[in-house]
Formats: C-alpha cells, sequence, structure tokens
C-alpha cells in the first residue's frame, strides 16, 4: 500500500453521467426496470456539460481538505465519459457534450496536487458480448431470476462472446492507464457477477501493475485488490488492513433533485471522525448535475469539511488509529509516535470528559481548535496493582467548537493502556 493512500483520510467520490438528466439511479434504474433500457440512453441526448468546469471541481475538492479523488470513467450502464476507441458509446461520440470529461478531470485534478482516482466498472450492461455466460460458469436452475443485461436468460452460454469482452475490457483499461498519464487509483465496481478465473486474475491485476507499479486498486477485484471499501454503513469493528469508508451526501449516488434527504454537516465530520479512529479514509461521494455544476447542498458541506479539517489538521493527516472505544467512546486518534492522544467530543459536556484504563501521566491537554489549556484529574485506580483510575479532562459548552470538538492530550511517553476486567485491592 502506498504511503499517500494511508495519509490522505478523504477522497471525493465524483458519481457523474447520463442519469443526471433525468435524475434516475445510475445504471441500476434500467437493470431493475423502472425505467426502459431505451428511455435511459435517449438521457445522451441530454446530456451537455455545457457547464462543467474540471478546475473549478479540483479546487473545490482541495478546499475540502481530501487528497485525492476519484470520478466515474464509466458505470454499469456502458457509458464512457473518455474518448475511447474501444466501441462508439461514450459521451464524446453520442451526446452534445462531445468532450472528454476524464481528460480534463485528470489534467485539473493534477494541476490541484491531489492524487488521481478513477472509477471503472468491469461489467457493462451494454456491450453485446457481455451477457454471455453465468458466474463461475455455473447455469442456475431457474432460469426466470436471470436478469438479461448480466447473463444469458436461455441456459447457453458463449465463452468466444466472453473472451471478446474481456478484451473489449482491457483495451478500455489499456486506454485509461496509457493516455491520460500516471493513475494512481484504480476503483474498480462490478466485480461479483463474474468470477476471479473469469475476470483473468491475477493476470489482469499484472497487466495493470505493468502501466504503473505504484497503482494501487480496491478490493472489488475478485480477491485480488489491495483495501477494503465498506460501502454506506460505517464499519462497527475496524477492517483489517489498509481501508476506505465510502459513502453519498444525500440517499442517491448520482445527481437526483427529488433526494432531499441529506445528511448534515456535523453528521458528515461525526462520520468522517469515525473513520480516522478506526485508522481509515472517507470517500465522500458527490453527483454533479448534467450540466457539470454541484448542487449548492453539496458543495456547501465539502467547503464546511475543509474547514474544520484546517482547524484540526494536526489530529487528521499524520495520525493513527486510537484508542477502543472501550476507553474512550467518541473515537480518538493518535500521533504517529504514540505520545499524543487525541479526543473527539461530538457533544457539549456540561463538567467533563473521561478516559479509562489509561496509565500514562497527561503532561499537558488543550482545545486542539483554539489552544485554550484544559484541567484534568485522575480519580481512583490501583497503580500499584496496575489499574489506572479514571482520567476526567474538565470542559464545558464554552470551550467546544460549532461541530466535532478535538481534545490534545499530550502523555509522558508513548500510549499505554490497562486491558484487564479490574480486581480486589488487597494490598494498600
Amino acid at each position: 500500500m502506498q504511503e499517500w493512500f494511508l495519509k490522505a483520510k478523504l477522497g471525493i467520490f465524483i458519481h457523474y453521467g447520463i442519469y443526471a438528466v433525468k435524475g434516475v439511479s445510475e445504471s441500476w434504474s434500467f437493470y431493475h426496470g423502472s425505467i426502459s433500457y431505451e428511455d435511459y440512453m435517449k438521457q445522451l441526448e441530454g446530456f451537455t456539460a455545457s457547464k462543467f468546469d474540471a478546475d473549478y471541481w479540483a479546487e473545490l475538492f482541495k478546499k475540502s481538505g481530501a487528497r485525492y479523488s476519484v470520478l466515474t470513467s464509466k458505470h454499469h450502464d456502458g457509458v464512457a465519459l473518455f474518448d475511447t476507441k474501444a466501441n462508439d458509446l461514450s459521451v464524446v461520440k453520442k451526446s452534445p457534450a462531445g468532450k472528454d470529461i476524464l481528460a480534463a478531470y485528470i489534467d485539473a485534478v493534477r494541476r490541484a496536487g491531489l492524487k488521481v482516482g478513477v472509477y471503472y466498472s468491469l461489467m457493462d450492461w451494454s456491450h453485446p458480448d457481455y451477457a454471455s455466460v453465468y458466474p463461475d460458469g455455473r447455469v442456475p436452475e431457474d432460469l426466470s431470476s436471470v436478469n438479461k443485461f448480466s447473463s444469458p436468460t436461455d441456459g447457453k452460454q458463449d465463452e468466444d462472446a466472453w473472451q471478446r469482452f474481456l478484451e473489449f475490457d482491457r483495451a478500455q483499461l489499456a486506454e485509461i492507464l496509457g493516455n491520460y498519464g500516471k493513475i494512481d487509483l484504480l476503483w474498480f465496481d462490478g466485480d461479483w457477477e463474474r468470477g476471479a478465473q473469469q475476470w483473468g486474475l491475477p493476470e489482469l491485476k499484472n497487466y495493470l501493475k505493468s502501466f504503473n507499479e505504484d497503482l494501487i486498486i480496491n478490493n472489488r477485484f475478485a480477491g485480488y485488490g489491495d483495501y477494503q471499501t465498506p460501502e454506506q454503513g460505517i464499519p462497527v469493528n475496524r477492517p483489517k488492513g489498509p481501508w476506505e469508508f465510502c459513502t453519498t451526501i444525500n440517499s442517491s449516488w448520482g445527481y437526483q433533485p427529488r433526494d432531499n434527504h441529506y445528511k448534515s454537516l456535523r453528521q458528515i465530520i461525526h462520520m468522517f471522525c469515525d473513520c480516522l479512529a478506526m485508522g481509515g479514509n472517507l470517500l465522500l461521494d458527490i453527483g454533479p448535475k448534467e450540466d457539470g455544476t454541484i448542487d449548492p447542498r453539496q458543495e456547501a458541506v465539502l467547503l464546511g469539511l475543509g474547514e474544520w479539517i484546517r482547524a484540526n489538521e494536526e489530529a487528521v493527516y499524520d495520525s493513527i488509529a486510537g484508542i477502543s472505544a472501550n476507553y474512550y467512546g467518541d473515537g480518538s486518534v493518535l500521533s504517529e509516535d504514540g505520545t499524543v492522544l487525541y479526543l473527539f467530543v461530538h457533544n457539549r459536556p456540561e463538567e467533563a470528559v473521561c478516559v479509562k484504563g489509561l496509565k500514562n501521566r497527561v503532561k499537558r491537554a488543550t482545545v486542539l481548535h483554539s489552544g485554550k489549556e484544559l484541567r484534568w484529574d485522575v480519580h481512583g485506580g490501583a497503580p500499584w496493582n496496575g489499574i489506572p483510575g479514571i482520567l476526567w479532562i474538565y470542559m464545558n459548552r464554552e470551550d467546544c467548537g460549532e461541530y466535532t470538538t478535538v481534545i490534545r492530550l499530550e502523555l509522558t511517553d508513548k500510549v499505554c493502556l490497562y486491558d484487564g476486567a479490574g480486581a480486589a485491592i488487597t494490598n494498600n
């Protein structure tokens, strides 16, 4: 895993495509029959990207505090946002936009100093050769359950057609990795409809790495990815290895004007802190309108998140996962050397917050965004038996910021925690 990804902490996900024209669900709307395939594809005629400004996007992402971004170069509908030569289904050739959105995005993101991420759907529900086989080659007993966009509905597989599709997939991936300079991250999706052998793994991964040996690939790659991607629900237990939580600002990935179920900035910051506390990244999604502009509500969240990060930057980019919620319930992170503990305070305490099981002595406690020093005290414990008391850090509503407040707790040495169940004190 590349160090930049571990330190990035925040990325911006962009679901942009023809689905924004009518404001329908990306690809899934025709897959599940809420709109016909024909009506879905007619959205190509209304996709203009007339106000698309890649530099504005990139500067907004930078202001949000993000260190990388990921754009949907092609969703499951098969419509490419780039000038592909592998087929004709792109906004360059088939829509009034007539431009390579991916190229402009990549150039702008690089100029802004962000790492370049590209989303690519392995499956393509528009390609004539895609629905030619079944997952791992197993023909289902009940063919009535087969979706015509995924696999054959007659029980007959066509391996030659599948091989042609794999060549098509590889050709488009070669265009993305070969025509646009260095791509830092490939964010795959749609691997679940085929097995690793059908996708040609691990050979395909080796081929992709031949373009850039430092390329990071997410885990939606039939078991051959580099990091985990939990979606929409924050993990309760920390995932193994590097990970990134992807979620939407409202309830939709792409732009849907009827979706007003927005998360507040306070909630987004809380979720971000939860990711930091477990050593993960947040990949926060926006859905631009068909003309390329961004809903002001989504823009406000990005700008507000950036303001919070800048006020608490010390607890973000160079932090590592903190102590367990058993010790402190609101979540925390640590400095890389383990000598500074940063406590997230999501609400406004009336008197104090407490930390349990901390064996270290505290040198200093401050409010990170303001620098105000806080008083602390330890009650109870039996240090001669290795049992620490409860640390109380005194703060009230006036000490808090508008959103989550961070307490900087400087320790005498590397954090040391008690992990026992307590005991009777027999020697005082």
